[in-house]
């Protein structure tokens, strides 16, 4: 019984790590779309940054 439950716990870990790092991806895509629009799309009489750090 003690090694089934390990193995059930072992795959719903691997699941949730799986499916955080899926949602990760998907955030880094939507932050490189917005860089890469922000890159493009910048002012040209600035002196290059279009982000205020």
């Amino acid at each position: 019984m003690v090694p089934l439950l390990l193995v059930l716990l072992l795959v719903l870990i691997l699941f949730g790590a799986g499916f955080a790092v899926k949602i990760l991806w998907w955030v880094a895509i939507a932050v490189l779309i917005l860089w890469l629009i922000g890159f493009v799309a910048r002012p040209k009489g600035s002196s290059g940054r279009w982000y205020r750090w």
